[in-house]
């Protein structure tokens, strides 16, 4: 099999093109259920399924009468089934990437499960990523993102329910977050450690998502022109945050959560379009 074809994902380099050249944008949540919600608020929507579950829905976003091409694709959970769809995605021209994901907060006295978080980079508290970077190569965001997240969480009126910050990515979501098995004392005290350096929230798929970003991206550009074309990898990732002090927030609270992310993941996808169309 050739590296450049997709493997996992039933689409081709032609469902990834869109908006002018500057590629679609991708929506990668981990959950399917989430992919369907982001894709019921596409216009002219194609369904792309994967008997593994891995359906890709295209479509396009519209606002004040500003429209782009878009798409979702679940990641599954963890960083090594991320790692296969974004590889996959990368490989066929996918340049514009955005996680809408979940995550636990490490800051319980601020930060709630009603509230959002914006990543600006993420703890490597995972192996998947030792393959392509030593530990000494930060996994960060793309700072496009992170502006166009915070332009769209004020513009949805949620600025105040919304933060921006450093997150935790982990492999084990029992054993390292909620401290079950033989290490529980070892994994809480490293998750207070977290906590202590003012990590945000904690969660499984960020940090892969952002070095692969990295490794993938072959251009850099002054901070007076925007970044733009198929060298330039724009990775982000905005949590909705559903739980506390170690335990799943309640259905009724998650679920409202996890749709204001997707409103401001939209929004902010749009931001991000608009911003590289400009002359600069």
């Amino acid at each position: 099999m050739s590296p450049l074809e997709p493997h996992h994902l039933h689409i081709g380099r032609d469902e990834v093109r869109g908006n002018d050249g500057l590629g679609r944008v991708f929506f990668v949540p981990g959950s399917a259920g989430r992919v369907k919600a982001l894709a019921d608020h596409f216009h002219d929507v194609q369904v792309f399924p994967s008997p593994r579950q891995l359906d890709v829905y295209l479509g396009r976003y519209q606002r004040d009468g500003f429209s782009i091409d878009v798409a979702s694709c679940p990641t599954g959970m963890g960083c090594p089934s991320l790692g296969i769809i974004i590889t996959e995605l990368l490989e066929l021209g996918a340049r514009r990437l955005l996680r809408v994901g979940s995550a636990g907060s490490l800051q319980t006295g601020h930060i709630g499960d009603a509230d959002l978080v914006i990543a600006t980079g993420a703890v490597r508290d995972e192996a998947t990523s030792d393959a392509y970077a030593p530990r000494e190569v930060p996994a960060l965001a793309h700072p496009d993102w992170v502006r166009a997240l915070e332009q769209a969480a004020h513009r949805r009126g949620l600025a105040d329910r919304c933060f921006t910050g450093l997150v935790h990515t982990k492999t084990s979501l029992y054993g390292r977050e909620f401290a079950l098995g033989p290490r529980a004392a070892e994994n809480q005290a490293y998750m207070r450690l977290m906590s202590e350096l003012g990590v945000l929230a904690t969660e499984m798929e960020s940090s892969h998502l952002f070095i692969l970003a990295s490794a993938y991206s072959s251009s850099v550009a002054p901070i007076g022109k925007p970044a733009r074309g198929p060298g330039v990898v724009k990775a982000g990732s905005l949590l909705a945050v559903v739980g506390d002090e170690g335990v799943f927030g309640p259905a009724h609270k998650s679920r409202p959560t996890e749709e204001a992310a997707i409103s401001v993941a939209l929004d902010a996808a749009l931001e991000l379009v608009r911003s590289e169309e400009e002359p600069g």
